[in-house]
């Protein structure tokens, strides 16, 4: 991507700070700007002294025009990243999603009027609820998301689509499939660590163990993202960003325990909500990607390979 200056906003976060990695090793001037609710200064230690970082807030932040002066293009992945608060906690995603996203977009805007930033956006899956096609396309709809977050996304979508239009914002959407990986805060993945990490002898499962769900490894989405954003022709477009298969929830105990060296570890389901893990938890979810891989992307790992190098990768992170 012909670009100098990139800004990264949400870079200190688990997918952000991957997402720095790659852009850095590609030559770029990179701004990571976080708030740091949910990053950690430590993801960039490795690369402190090659960024530039801004500890700011996109909802209070009243410089954010001043940030964006010089700034060639901007990837939004800043959020509240976990689904499942949306059910205790409905203005979260509101704020840290819908709010931030368009208080980015009308800085944007302001600074650069005649040529401002492209963008690329990091959505998810969600947006499409309980989608009734599998896999499901970018051209899906109506969408019905059934979370908070996945609704707070909807809504930043269809907000930089009107920037994009209004304003000539060149936007890349990428719809993300579950990620994970080194520098996982939350998920299911970090979750069964923990609760084996406090007992070993037994393990809570959310739901009844029959979701069905697509998993990509964050190096896989990081690299997808860019690719996307690098060969987007239009001016605003949808990727979905995820792998063509899916794995069933009740493969991925015995991925962890077997990780963990653990054996005899009895199983219990909670039965959860209408068999899904909590409020908001879409049951099946396995995104359609040929519209990316048409651009010549690739993906390295299938779902049941990424799981497999997650759980090594998050064991290592946090027994280090």
């Amino acid at each position: 991507m012909d670009t100098k200056k990139i800004l990264v906003t949400g870079g200190a976060g688990f997918i952000g700070s991957h997402l720095v990695d790659a852009l850095l090793s590609r030559g770029n001037e990179v701004v990571v700007y976080d708030n740091l609710s949910s990053g950690k200064k430590e993801f960039l230690d490795h690369c402190k002294d090659d960024i530039d970082l801004q500890v700011r807030d996109l909802v209070t932040d009243k410089e954010l025009v001043d940030v964006l002066r010089d700034i060639d293009h901007v990837y939004h992945v800043a959020a509240n990243p976990d689904v499942r608060v949306g059910a205790d906690d409905t203005w979260v995603s509101v704020e840290q999603n819908i709010i931030a996203t368009y208080n980015l977009l009308e800085a944007m805007r302001k600074a650069k009027p005649s040529d401002p930033a492209s963008i690329s956006f990091t959505s998810t899956s969600t947006v499409y609820g309980n989608a009734s096609v599998f896999p499901t396309p970018e051209d899906y709809g109506p969408l019905m998301p059934i979370s908070q977050y996945g609704a707070s996304k909807l809504a930043s979508e269809a907000i930089m689509s009107a920037f994009a239009d209004n304003f000539g914002i060149k936007a890349t959407v990428c719809r993300f499939a579950n990620v994970v990986g080194s520098r996982s805060t939350h998920g299911i993945l970090f979750d069964f660590y923990h609760k084996l990490k406090n007992d070993p002898s037994k393990l809570e499962i959310l739901g009844d163990g029959l979701q069905r769900k697509s998993y990509i490894h964050v190096s896989d989405c990081v690299n997808g993202v860019i690719h996307a954003t690098e060969t987007q022709g239009s001016n605003f477009e949808y990727f979905n960003v995820g792998t063509a298969d899916y794995a069933v929830i009740n493969q991925i105990p015995g991925i962890v325990t077997e990780a963990m060296g653990l054996k005899d570890v009895e199983f219990h389901y909670t039965g959860g909500h209408k068999g899904a893990g909590w409020k908001g938890d879409v049951k099946f979810m396995s995104l359609a990607v040929d519209k990316i891989l048409a651009t010549g992307w690739k993906y390295e790992l299938n779902s049941t390979q990424t799981l497999e190098k997650a759980v090594r990768e998050i064991i290592s992170d946090l027994e280090a």
